[in-house]
């Protein structure tokens, strides 16, 4: 895995890891990575400072990183502008817009491509996890303590945005 600091045509500074330098390539060739602030998929690498290990006996804590599955390869990506820049009112507004069209495009695709269980969500979802069931996927509805249990049981599950909740 290799980290690059990229940036976008609108000057957004993120940071993405990629399987090697040929996988940001064809991803960047394909206009597969994206801003995760605007949107932008007009990127180039940007300088970068080298990545150095810490000790083990080092006291830094970790930074959390969002994981992404980009074309089968994972890819953890983090956000941040340039140090001397100010995000003004309509960088957020685009930002939320361009969350709110990410979402609803996830949702589109999940619509399409698999099949809906109603509130027989949970029920199928362990079926399939346990072989009871065809292998393919699904979504519904579940309660919070059904999607905890399934979280417990190793079931893996993502919540998808319902359509009218993106103003929420």
């Amino acid at each position: 895995m290799i980290l690059f600091d990229i940036k976008c045509s609108d000057g957004h500074i993120f940071e993405a890891w990629f399987q090697n330098n040929e996988a940001y390539e064809k991803q960047a060739e394909d206009h597969l990575i994206e801003c995760p602030l605007c949107g932008c998929t007009k990127i180039s690498k940007s300088l970068m400072a080298p990545n150095i290990a810490p000790t083990p006996s080092s006291d830094k804590v970790g930074l959390e990183e969002l994981n992404i599955n980009v074309d089968q390869q994972r890819v953890m990506v983090s956000a941040h502008s340039p140090e001397d820049s100010q995000v003004s009112p309509e960088d957020v507004k685009r930002a939320l817009d361009h969350m709110h069209n990410t979402m609803a495009k996830f949702r589109r695709q999940v619509e399409k491509s698999c099949e809906y269980v109603g509130n027989n969500f949970a029920e199928e979802a362990r079926k399939i996890h346990y072989g009871d069931s065809e292998k393919r996927g699904i979504y519904g509805e579940t309660t919070i303590r059904e999607t905890e249990e399934l979280i417990e049981e190793g079931i893996d599950i993502l919540p998808v945005p319902g359509s009218d909740k993106l103003d929420s």
